[in-house]
């Protein structure tokens, strides 16, 4: 009866919204023309010989944030042409010579949003639901990426990586920045005119946002909807897609338990299908150049997700992953070539993802795992579907089958199959997902998982919801499903158990226009579970946001918690006795606050206090960083937890430390080292990259790995491995 009214009031909710959805009209209000140049742009950051004379420019931006009105109170220009080969992008940055380079790392957030800078954002096939991103810093550090749509806002993700060319010249009153990006680099179609585009320049020293079009701060600067339109004189011939093969070696030395040495191969290929359909094969691949997760405190009933970050997965994963919402992932890439905490090899990956026509967009996966000792290989099929509808509304389709290779292997095969209906409004302000999963493992009957998931959002107000449903039989191997899983300590069995979400949500947005603050505001959210239709946890939460034009920012918040645990519950370790099935109710409050980021030293203090259970816990958080120059950033980060129960149910006091460093001593070569340590996991732990980019796509890696327990610092393992990768192009 709950789930019925709820889909009922929200049903109603959105039909509502529906009325009166007007469409954005700045791919009629900008619009660029570009056409050939006879001479060819020399890429270098030096503008000499009339490179740039005679093609029409740009002159003035919009600002975008923290204010969506009025020009831009800093000049930029901006030009483009192209040879047949390569669409060129000239911009000049004027500045009155006060700027700010956080870092020359590439692919960095830090480096690049945090500093000084020039971005394009595109989407070549002009159809709103992906595109492309491309920006330099200041110091020459670049950045590219991919461009989706998740619940009506565009989210990039850096690790696309594709062949193109920068160059920044420094002056005294600005900055040149010169781009070069390759036809055969981009996804476009034979004889499309119109591309969306849209240009943001990052003025740090003033705290603000540029953009050529015109557009609401509510919406992210890099748009999909509120781009402009780039007009083909004579549109582009569609270059044939690059071949090509990335081989690897790794040389590994390994001591710890066992001593040995190795020395790995491996290759990985891109092959084009069609104009925008590509297919990438891995064979032996290898993650040892993969960041390090960052060490967590993790004092909860359920687990939590660490982001994906080998680029086999990465790379147009939101085809795979933009499935369910941040509380059910029918498809987490993580779970793949994992054993709980224990890395399996895989044999092989392959993947095919593009589009097939303007409004049809297809991922195929399918990746082999190896056996090892008590673990069964895998054969892992993802395959899914966006298939267009109306002006930027989404029908999504996913299979997941997870075969298992060995003995009994049949009891541990499952599979997934789901459909989702993703509407969008044509300004973006209301959007709302319907989502159906279903799920099949043998000897279990079969799953279910639906729900909805929606907002809508204006300049200073936003409101949104989330409903889910889930039986006791729902499973996704190849997921993130943390609340079915429950533990009864007292037994120790692990069983799963369904449950019905449901999050309303509401924040309030103001812009004053004086004053230390850029916007303030209010937020409210409140989870409520129920278990066989009766409440089983309440969190009511209340939040208050403060951005200041300096770049800082403070929050406090409050949350209240009722919860009834079913079963006695152990999160502290086997040397406390279990916390009884019983109902309990807590307040805690959370004050946060990050100082100027744009300063040589910057910090972050948190704090988090209140009743915990029937107990206490209070958490302490710092970090501090220290800048030198754009070359190098040094920060340290402490953590302090203390949980006190009553009698023996658990009095900890728990310590995470960590040392991050980067070091950029040019835009090609880099050095990332984090140390950690986390007393509540027992461990210690060393991590070192160097990378040489000494060409595109090619890279030589050096990483040192060391583990050791934090009782006595005994060696759990230590690696050291050059890895070296080169792109041959056809």
């Amino acid at each position: 009866m709950v789930n019925r009214i709820v889909l009922l009031v929200l049903l109603g909710l959105w039909g509502r919204m529906l009325i009166g959805q007007e469409q954005s009209p700045n791919r009629e209000r900008f619009i660029y023309g570009v056409g050939p140049k006879p001479s060819s742009i020399q890429v270098n950051g030096v503008y000499a010989d009339g490179e740039w004379d005679g093609l029409d420019s740009i002159q003035e931006l919009f600002n975008h944030n923290p204010i969506d009105h009025g020009f831009a109170p800093k000049v930029t220009k901006i030009k483009m042409t192209h040879d047949g080969q390569m669409l060129f992008i000239g911009a000049w940055i004027y500045d009155g010579g006060e700027r700010v380079i956080q870092s020359l790392q590439r692919d960095s957030d830090n480096a690049h949003w945090n500093s000084d800078s020039f971005t394009v954002v595109m989407d070549p096939i002009n159809t709103k639901q992906h595109g492309v991103l491309f920006g330099v810093n200041a110091g020459g550090a670049e950045l590219d990426g991919t461009l989706t749509v998740e619940a009506s806002q565009t989210y990039y993700s850096e690790t696309w990586d594709e062949k193109w060319y920068s160059a920044v010249g420094q002056y005294e009153d600005h900055w040149f920045v010169e781009m070069a990006i390759p036809f055969n680099s981009l996804r476009y179609n034979e004889g499309n005119e119109r591309w969306g585009i849209n240009f943001i320049r990052t003025d740090k020293t003033a705290n603000f946002y540029y953009t050529w079009t015109e557009f609401p701060v509510n919406f992210n600067a890099i748009d999909l909807n509120y781009m402009g339109t780039l007009h083909w004189e004579h549109p582009p011939k569609v270059k044939n897609k690059h071949f090509f093969v990335k081989p690897y070696v790794t040389g590994f030395y390994g001591d710890g338990q066992n001593e040995e040495s190795d020395v790995d191969v491996g290759v990985d290929v891109k092959v084009p299908i069609t104009r925008s359909l590509y297919a990438d094969i891995s064979i032996h691949p290898d993650f040892s150049n993969a960041d390090v997760d960052q060490e967590v405190v993790n004092i909860s009933r359920f687990d939590i997700s660490l982001p994906e970050r080998r680029d086999f997965f990465l790379e147009n994963n939101d085809v795979f992953s933009n499935f369910g919402n941040e509380n059910v992932r029918p498809f987490f890439s993580r779970r793949i070539g994992l054993a709980g905490q224990q890395s399996i090899p895989i044999v092989y990956g392959g993947k095919l993802t593009g589009n097939l026509g303007k409004d049809l967009r297809i991922g195929l996966m399918n990746v082999q795992s190896a056996s090892m000792e008590d673990v069964n290989a895998e054969n892992n099929l993802i395959g899914a579907f966006q298939y267009r509808v109306l002006k930027r509304s989404l029908f999504k389709g996913i299979y997941i089958n997870r075969n298992s290779i060995g003995d009994s292997a049949a009891e541990n095969d499952s599979y997934n199959l789901g459909g989702e209906f993703s509407f969008i409004s044509d300004n973006g302000k209301f959007s709302n997902v319907i989502m159906y999963h279903t799920s099949q493992s043998s000897g279990i009957p079969r799953g279910q998982f639906y729900g909805m998931e929606g907002s809508y959002n204006t300049k200073g107000f936003g409101t949104g919801w989330v409903f889910n449903h889930l039986n006791d039989s729902f499973r996704a191997d190849l997921g993130f499903v943390p609340r079915t899983l429950v533990y009864n300590a007292e037994t120790n069995e692990l069983f799963r158990q369904g449950y019905s979400q449901v999050n309303p949500w509401m924040k309030f947005t103001f812009f004053p226009d004086k004053g230390v603050l850029n916007s303030h505001g209010l937020r409210t959210w409140h989870n409520l579970y129920f278990i066989d239709g009766k409440v089983n946890e309440q969190q009511y939460n209340l939040a208050y946001d403060a951005f200041l034009k300096n770049t800082g920012s403070f929050t406090i918040s409050m949350n209240h918690t009722n919860i009834r645990l079913l079963y006695p519950t152990n999160f502290l370790g086997t040397a406390f006795d279990n916390l009884p099935a019983a109902k309990y109710t807590y307040w805690r409050t959370d004050i946060s606050y990050n100082s100027d980021i744009r300063r040589q030293f910057s910090y972050n203090l948190g704090l988090n206090i209140g009743s915990f259970y029937n107990g206490s816990r209070s958490t302490f958080s710092s970090s501090a960083n220290l800048r030198f120059a754009h070359w190098g950033n040094f920060k340290l980060s402490y953590d302090l937890n203390n949980v006190s129960l009553p009698d023996n149910y658990g009095d900890v006091t728990l310590h995470l430390l960590r040392f991050n460093s980067s070091i950029g001593f040019t835009n090609k070569l880099f050095l990332n080292s984090a140390v950690q340590y986390n007393s509540f996991n027992e461990n210690f732990s060393i991590y070192a990259r160097l990378q040489w980019r000494f060409s595109p796509l090619s890279d030589i890696f050096l990483i040192y790995n060391q583990n050791n327990v934090t009782d006595n610092f005994e060696l759990l393992n230590r690696a050291i491995m050059v890895k070296a990768t080169y792109r041959f192009g056809v």
